[in-house]
């Protein structure tokens, strides 16, 4: 399994729709990039001055991330994203 370090999240993305609420389907050049993503491994915070800050998420959290961030990475045959907790705008709860 990938272990990120510092204040680093891998995460895995949710599948992009594909079709609309009515009923369309969608091409795969008019999907949308997902910024909904599950929370993989969580790395163990950044050091600040001596100082551990602690991680906000955890392995399990469903986030809502910045578009077009992170590191993409296939691993053992599934593709994951490595961002930076400050990349992650929400927790869905």
């Amino acid at each position: 399994m990938l272990k990120p370090l510092g204040n680093r999240v891998v995460v895995k993305m949710s599948k992009a729709e594909e079709t609309t609420k009515s009923g369309i389907i969608l091409a795969s050049s008019a999907k949308e990039k997902p910024q909904i993503a599950e929370v993989v491994e969580v790395g163990p915070g950044e050091e600040i001055d001596g100082k551990v800050c602690t991680m906000h998420v955890k392995k399990g959290d469903k986030v809502v991330m910045s578009k077009y961030t992170g590191t993409e990475v296939k691993y053992d045959g599934e593709e994951y994203i490595i961002v930076k907790e400050d990349d992650i705008l929400a927790i869905v709860q």
